[in-house]
């Protein structure tokens, strides 16, 4: 498993995130070892974006908070791409050779997602678009590692570029279901969204 915006780099065109650059090297070694080898190129999962760095904000502040801009982005379920895999599995020999890229349900920009989490959650939860210098200071005082936020940091400066604006068919190709929306997605994970009031006793 691979990364979607791998598809975009070569040689002398790469990114700033080490995690790219592995993915990279990983499917060029793969290539040339002659191994049958099936690629799966998921976008940024909803997972992460939205939910491991974004449910604090939008539980404690009413607010999605991202260095996102105004880009789009069409983000994937890890169970969608969970089951696409499983597919392949089930019968390897007839995708052998074949990349897939898989997105997910739409592709849209953060106002848009900031309206389905006020419709699913009842209450109005607004973008707030952050700077990203600021948004990895506080990554790094969170502790999180250096590879992973020079990773993250990338792909937010790749989203400002455009370059997650994409969508494909390849999920549903593969499964014959319809990629998870991002509505269906927080009605799921509502209570992560939701500040949880303590009640005395």
């Amino acid at each position: 498993m691979s990364q979607m915006t791998v598809s975009q780099m070569s040689v002398t065109e790469t990114t700033d995130s080490p995690q790219h650059k592995l993915h990279w090297l990983a499917e060029q070694a793969l290539a040339w070892s002659g191994l049958p080898v099936v690629t799966v190129r998921p976008t940024v999962f909803l997972e992460s974006f939205f939910l491991r760095l974004a449910a604090a904000g939008v539980s404690h502040k009413n607010e999605l908070a991202l260095p996102l801009g105004d880009s789009r982005t069409s983000p994937v379920s890890s169970v969608d791409v969970a089951r696409a895999v499983s597919v392949i599995l089930d019968d390897p020999a007839s995708h052998i050779g074949h990349v897939y890229n898989l997105t997910g349900f739409e592709s849209a920009d953060l106002n848009r997602y900031a309206r389905v989490l006020s419709e699913v959650l009842g209450r109005t939860i607004r973008y707030r678009d952050v700077p990203l210098s600021v948004w990895r200071d506080a990554l790094r005082g969170f502790g999180v590692p250096t590879h992973l936020v020079s990773h993250i940091a990338a792909m937010a400066e790749l989203h400002l570029l455009g370059r997650y604006d994409r969508m494909t068919d390849d999920l549903f190709k593969l499964t014959g279901t319809t990629p998870t929306s991002m509505y269906d997605f927080v009605k799921l994970h509502a209570a992560e969204f939701t500040r949880s009031e303590v009640t005395a006793v």
